[in-house]
């Protein structure tokens, strides 16, 4: 009987997988807990010469990916009965029943120069049956660890039926210094922390970067003229322009639309801030709102239809939701404390944002009119949600309490669990995660 594992999701957390007597085996998030699944994952094999080192390498990132979700369990090499010396060898099902292996993950490393080819095959231990036909990705030396990510993607995909989020990459301020003396550049790296690359120096503050919906280029807040003005940055070549922006004193919190054309952004005039839209050629620039009060922070819906943003027309920061051609907007936000810097989800079922109340700060997520909000974490300060390209994780910066105050990246999914911090090479704020990579 075929055991195909899917993951049925919504906001209330997870339940343990359970087998039903003439059913699929299922993983279901219902409830406030889970018993990870347990998956064996050998050393990859290596076909060619050259390839041995890799292939020990891409098996245990693409198993730290998948234990890193907190849904699956990896079983240790040393439980293991038998292994996988030969890509094509039949497997012996028994042998990885008995250490209670429910997904078994097989791989293969092949060398040609410089580029490599890795292939895996996913398979239902206690069915006895591959799940899906194996794959293959190709791509240079260099590029390894992306192609592992894929491969985690793939069985991630496989297992629980929702898209991966391993092949993405996260941009956001890195910072260095004391606090009275902070310098901020941009760095992009890994979803994991892996290959960091710098993007600015740190001359001038940066602030809010944000990515195209196809990752190639972001947009951010710079202090390099002394005053805040918006900027787009082409990743490949580091090149960056200043946006022809309307007259006024200040520029700031920029996002692009689901088109990559349309950005959206804060504009300050003689002490009143509203939102504005215009193509990122400069052209066709749109005036949003026009109230005596502080509207940032926008957010597309994924259709491009809607605008979620925070504005303290009520006499506190709040969040409102309101047509893209502007119009009157509707609060959405009515809990106690303040929130702000909402994020509307890729999957365009709930929106995250930033709420302060009794002097803690949380993440948390809400339905789109507002009902069932979640609050997901809690500390002295955490803020600035960004979502992962399936919508199911959350990544946010939290400072922490004293004189030193580094800020530092955490990861939490969206029922509460699995909260972790990122590894990055030294402070970092304002994170935003890439949509899957091409």
């Amino acid at each position: 009987m075929l055991r195909a594992m899917t993951l049925a999701l919504s906001l209330l957390g997870f339940a343990a997988p359970a087998m039903a007597q003439n059913g699929p085996l299922r993983i279901e998030i219902t409830e406030g807990v889970i018993e990870p699944l347990p998956f064996a994952i050998p050393d990859f094999v290596a076909e060619t010469g050259g390839a041995g080192p890799l292939a020990l390498e891409m098996a245990r990132v693409v198993a730290a990916d998948l234990q890193g979700t907190g849904l699956f369990r990896e079983i240790p090499s040393s439980a293991f009965i038998s292994g996988i010396s030969s890509f094509g060898a039949p497997v012996q099902f028994a042998d990885w029943r008995a250490i209670n292996a429910q997904a078994l993950i097989s791989g293969a490393v092949s060398a040609n120069g410089k580029q490599i080819t890795v292939k895996f095959r996913l398979y239902d231990v206690f069915a006895g049956q591959e799940m899906g036909s194996g794959l293959q990705f190709q791509g240079t030396a260099d590029g390894w660890r992306r192609m592992a990510h894929k491969v985690a993607d793939a069985v991630y995909s496989r297992i629980t039926g929702e898209g991966g989020y391993f092949d993405s990459r996260v941009v956001h301020v890195a910072e260095t210094g004391s606090k009275a003396d902070r310098k901020k550049r941009l760095a992009i790296m890994d979803y994991d922390g892996a290959n960091v690359q710098y993007l600015t120096d740190s001359n001038a503050i940066v602030l809010a970067p944000r990515f195209s919906p196809t990752g190639d280029r972001i947009l951010y807040t710079s202090y390099e003229s002394g005053f805040p003005r918006i900027y787009a940055l082409d990743v490949a070549s580091v090149g960056k322009r200043e946006l022809p922006i309307p007259q006024g004193d200040m520029a700031f919190a920029p996002r692009f639309g689901p088109d990559g054309r349309t950005v959206i952004f804060s504009l300050t005039n003689g002490g009143n801030t509203d939102l504005w839209r215009m193509d990122v050629t400069g052209a066709g620039a749109q005036r949003l709102t026009d109230a005596p009060s502080i509207e940032t922070a926008p957010s597309f819906s994924p259709d491009g239809s809607q605008i979620v943003f925070e504005s303290d027309r009520s006499g506190s920061q709040q969040l409102y939701v309101m047509p893209v051609g502007g119009g009157e907007p509707k609060r959405i936000s009515f809990g106690q404390g303040r929130y702000g810097t909402p994020v509307w989800s890729p999957r365009g079922d709930l929106i995250a944002f930033t709420k302060q109340n009794n002097a803690r700060f949380h993440i948390g997520v809400m339905r789109v009119d507002g009902s069932e909000e979640r609050l997901l974490t809690a500390s002295f300060l955490d803020e600035g949600p960004t979502w992962a390209p399936n919508g199911r994780v959350i990544m946010f910066a939290r400072e922490t309490q004293g004189a030193g105050g580094e800020s530092s990246l955490y990861s939490v999914d969206i029922s509460g669990r699995n909260l972790k911090r990122v590894p990055t090479t030294g402070g970092a704020s304002d994170p935003a995660w890439s949509p899957l990579q091409p």
